[in-house]
């Protein structure tokens, strides 16, 4: 059997490595001099997050918690930490990226001379993953970790994507799938010639403009998020919009649910604040749907769908958001209230099958119809 060829460490998986000797070493330090372990995580709670006015982003504050080795509560997550990251390392020292899911299962075993085991389901895991993230200041990526790809894309761009070259002018109806790993080690941007990216909510939607070639005759990129974005599709916006100067318009559906994946998009999310400098766009327009676009397209009475209490009392809650205090956004939230109703983008359909891509969106566009 040939010997296994050892894997080439970038600098960045060195940076890495080196963050987590250096967490275990101050464990290891406090053992030998007999004192109580602990490693200390900044807390990820709505009470330790702010908006930044200046960066226009949810930024996570600097209150820790120590999690003590020697304390009843807190022993098992303090064991599940250090477990974790001897995953971790081991990934880096190896090359290897798994998932998440993969993870757990290499960190869960059963305890020596008991019945415990160090994880019973993913669901414990996952946030101490995340812990992980906040304490050595690295991303999950970083960690040579993902999820399962979520998003697809389609247009006016061509990118290296692990030593391949793929022209996202050429995949066809189903589009390229956004990895969920999209760092400039592993994803490069490498001939862009668009002048702008719509990213839908709904894959639905985005194959409707993808079959109408809609990027092409628009000369864009064409994405969808399927929903609330996950770290990859989020990453990658960023990137978008940062090295390719590319403005960025999105369309979901006029909803208090929708405004809040667009939201996400824009200044980050209270889940993730340890990562806005790395995922939020601030500049991201929202081009629609508006609560206003009803009237402005006379759209049928088929397209709206009763406002539920839920919804009410979300639009009112994101009305104290600090990004929607601008007089413009207090105005569209409060039109969704007093319309009664929400809308789907799909709900274009009613007009014509063709719509969204030879009406509503070039007219938005050409008007300059979009709020920021």
């Amino acid at each position: 059997m040939a010997a296994k060829t050892k894997a080439k460490k970038t600098e960045r998986d060195a940076a890495t490595l080196s963050k987590i000797e250096k967490l275990a070493k101050g464990v290891l330090a406090e053992v030998t001099k007999g004192k109580n372990p602990a490693v200390e995580i900044r807390t990820r709670t709505l009470t330790n997050v702010s908006f930044n006015e200046k960066k226009k982003i949810i930024e996570l504050g600097d209150r820790v918690q120590s999690r003590e080795f020697f304390n009843t509560a807190m022993a098992r997550k303090f064991m599940q930490t250090l477990i974790v990251a001897k995953g971790c390392k081991t990934l880096l020292d190896e090359g290897k990226t798994v998932s998440i899911r993969q993870l757990f299962y290499m960190s869960k075993h059963t305890l020596k001379g008991t019945t415990e085991n160090t994880f019973e389901d993913q669901s414990e895991s996952d946030p101490v993953i995340e812990d992980l993230e906040v304490t050595v200041d690295a991303l999950r990526e970083e960690l040579h970790l993902f999820a399962n790809k979520r998003g697809l894309v389609v247009g006016k761009l061509s990118v290296n994507d692990s030593g391949d070259t793929i022209d996202l002018a050429h995949m066809g109806s189903g589009g390229w799938g956004i990895p969920s790993i999209c760092e400039p080690d592993r994803l490069k941007f490498v001939n862009n010639s668009a002048e702008f990216i719509l990213c839908v909510e709904k894959q639905a939607v985005w194959h409707r403009l993808n079959e109408d070639r809609f990027w092409e005759d628009h000369n864009c990129i064409l994405m969808t998020s399927e929903g609330q974005a996950a770290r990859g599709a989020r990453r990658l916006l960023q990137r978008m919009a940062t090295e390719l100067k590319l403005p960025i318009y999105v369309l979901v559906d006029n909803d208090p649910w929708g405004l809040y994946i667009y939201s996400v998009l824009k200044q980050g999310s209270i889940n993730l604040a340890y990562e806005s400098m790395r995922m939020a766009v601030p500049n991201v327009r929202f081009l629609g749907m508006s609560a206003f676009d009803y009237k402005k397209f006379t759209m049928p009475a088929a397209a709206e769908i009763k406002l539920t209490k839920e919804d009410i009392a979300r639009a009112e809650q994101m009305k104290n958001y600090p990004w929607f205090k601008d007089k413009k956004w207090q105005r569209e939230i409060q039109a969704t209230v007093d319309n009664g109703f929400k809308m789907e983008v799909d709900a274009l359909l009613t007009k014509s099958i063709s719509f969204i891509t030879e009406e509503y969106i070039p007219k938005k566009l050409r008007d300059r119809d979009y709020l920021q």
